[in-house]
């Protein structure tokens, strides 16, 4: 599932092909994805003013609102020549004055594409989100408030989109090792120390990943339907019984809230409760 980082990147990808265009019309080929797609016909051949990011939603602006698309679980973007050849599972044709396409594709049908009209943060799929992870709102000691009397993992409560937006289950792990606790530690117990140390690594490997993810941005203007997602060198997550790359233990593995999850047992033996590090 595309995270924030792959949100982040598809919204650099696009912006450039979309800024300052007009929305000359849109072919909907299959409006049944997760929720029914909503385009109004007010916004023909109006002019996009950016395209911003919250969350994992993307926001196409215009003067009266925006369009709010969400990737779901398998969702792409491409801007293509208009007469580009269709694939399985393009779903939606933006058409814009210049003869391309903004082409989305989504084989599993989990994204959606909505309207909301000015105050576009009322709308109902973003008014009860979190604060950006990257913005000064996201601390240790706004987690710290957060979490009191919180009995969920950590882990869990990281991934809360109402705590906190766009850290999904890849980077919940890396930012917990690098901070050094324990992701099945109750959240309500993580001191503030180890709170401080959880918001500064979120931030770091969230910043890392949408700066890895710029070098593949030429992929959004491809036919081939790859989106160009970086690969980047993960610490922990899907490395289950591999050694750690700090101090070789081997890495565990277990399920928190469905999720799999990967953690070291000696970096992360403190369990938030102190400061430790290998």
């Amino acid at each position: 599932m595309p995270e924030l980082p792959e949100v982040e990147t598809t919204r650099r990808g696009i912006e450039p092909y979309l800024y300052g265009r007009h929305l000359k019309s849109w072919t909907i080929r299959n409006a049944a994805l997760r929720w029914p797609v909503e385009i109004p016909r007010t916004l023909r051949h109006k002019q996009i003013l950016g395209v911003e990011r919250r969350a994992k939603y993307l926001l196409i602006r215009f003067d009266q609102g925006a369009l709010i698309l969400h990737l779901g679980m398998s969702g792409s973007l491409r801007v293509l020549s208009a007469d580009a050849p269709l694939l399985k599972h393009d779903h939606v044709d933006l058409l814009l004055d210049d003869g391309r396409v903004l082409r989305f594709n989504d084989p599993r049908r989990f994204g959606s594409i909505h309207w909301q009209p000015h105050p576009v943060m009322e709308h109902w799929l973003l008014r009860a989100l979190g604060p950006e992870p990257l913005s000064d709102a996201f601390s240790g000691a706004y987690l710290k408030a957060a979490a009191r009397r919180r009995k969920v993992a950590v882990k869990n409560f990281l991934m809360d989109a109402h705590v906190v937006v766009g850290v999904g289950n890849i980077y919940a792990n890396e930012a917990l090792f690098m901070a050094g606790i324990r992701p099945s530690l109750r959240a309500s117990r993580v001191t503030l120390a180890s709170y401080e140390r959880l918001a500064g690594a979120a931030k770091e490997v969230l910043q890392q990943a949408i700066n890895m993810g710029g070098t593949t941005l030429r992929d959004f203007v491809n036919q081939d339907g790859q989106p160009g997602y970086f690969k980047q060198s993960l610490y922990v997550y899907g490395r289950s019984g591999q050694p750690c790359k700090i101090c070789e233990t081997p890495l565990k593995g277990l399920r928190i809230g469905q999720r799999a999850t990967v953690f070291c047992p000696k970096c992360q033996r403190s369990q938030g409760l102190g400061s430790y590090r290998c």
